[in-house]
């Protein structure tokens, strides 16, 4: 599933490992996520919705 979160992660000037300490998981998961490896759990899209202050289907692309 393609997304936005590098950009948004990189607007905010965070790291991978930032980004996931903000959220509650490994940094590798927001690697995974972030190259369309995996596609997260669906708590895991609202925390991130939430973190960036946007709806899920605003960083979730459907393809």
């Amino acid at each position: 599933m393609k997304n936005r979160i590098t950009d948004l992660r990189a607007e905010r000037g965070w790291t991978q490992a930032d980004l996931a300490q903000h959220v509650g998981v490994s940094r590798q998961t927001i690697n995974a996520i972030e190259t369309g490896r995996f596609d997260p759990s669906l708590p895991l899209a609202f925390r991130l919705a939430k973190l960036f202050d946007l709806k899920i289907e605003e960083i979730f692309l459907g393809e």
